[in-house]
């Protein structure tokens, strides 16, 4: 049996740990996990994180233009990121190469063809690949969703056997136990439907995704039998204690 192909999608807001700067010590135990499960788990990475990169280092102006002043600090932020990712990947021995991607590649059948060949090999010669959108092109991601469909759309086109979200809370709670202020995660899903009554519209701080969009990434992935977890990752070791069920997440089947 060859091994099974795991899709993280980190958003900004776990990569920051919830604060202003990407954290080096969060991608690093990101590396350590992918390092300690390589024997029986191949990686692909949808990441976040350029924009928040970027202001860790410029302060842009634009007169009324917030799209356009995004992209351009997802431009400048994208190779600070990559960077990071680098040394604390190649610290461990990993290898890092970088994908960008924008929605119109997934209405191309020869540009799905090239993704899947590409990130093939990639992962064939212990390359882990880091997918981002192509901000400086396309803006829907800066919009809304912090890359949750694109991560979505990517799991299918890899046939991945489960897609990991990274967030910043123990999956999917009910509405009751957030009411209640004693927050209660639903761990089993399979009626998407019943699941939607129980979120609210709440975004991250740095990204632009709530747990709408999570739900709707998780319904792309279900369409084509591929599992969903929604999982903490500002935790240490989340996807180790994911795997072995040590923590409390929401996984949708």
């Amino acid at each position: 049996m060859g091994k099974k192909r795991i899709l993280l999608k980190i958003g900004s807001n776990t990569l920051t740990k919830e604060t202003n700067h990407i954290s080096r010590g969060k991608i690093e135990d990101l590396g350590m996990q992918i390092a300690a499960l390589n024997k029986d788990y191949e990686f692909v990475i949808v990441s976040s994180g350029a924009i928040a990169a970027a202001k860790q280092f410029v302060k842009l102006e634009s007169k009324g233009k917030e799209i356009a002043l995004k992209q351009a600090l997802a431009s400048i932020g994208q190779p600070h990121l990559m960077r990071i990712f680098h040394e604390n990947f190649s610290d461990l021995g990993l290898l890092t190469s970088q994908c960008l991607l924008s929605y119109s590649d997934f209405e191309k059948d020869q540009s799905k063809v090239n993704i899947v060949n590409t990130i093939n090999v990639l992962v064939e010669n212990n390359y882990i690949p880091i997918i981002n959108e192509n901000d400086t092109v396309a803006t829907d991601e800066i919009r809304f969703g912090d890359n949750d469909k694109l991560a979505a759309l990517t799991a299918v086109l890899l046939n991945v056997d489960i897609l990991i979200i990274a967030t910043n809370t123990n999956g999917i709670y009910t509405k009751e136990s957030i009411h209640n202020e004693i927050p209660e995660t639903i761990k089993l899903v399979n009626d998407l439907k019943t699941l939607e009554k129980e979120i609210g519209d709440s975004k991250s701080s740095h990204g632009t995704g709530g747990m709408q969009s999570k739900i709707e990434a998780a319904g792309i992935a279900k369409a084509a039998n591929i599992e969903t977890w929604i999982v903490n990752g500002l935790n240490d070791n989340f996807i180790l204690k994911a795997l072995k069920d040590e923590i409390p997440f929401t996984r949708i089947i």
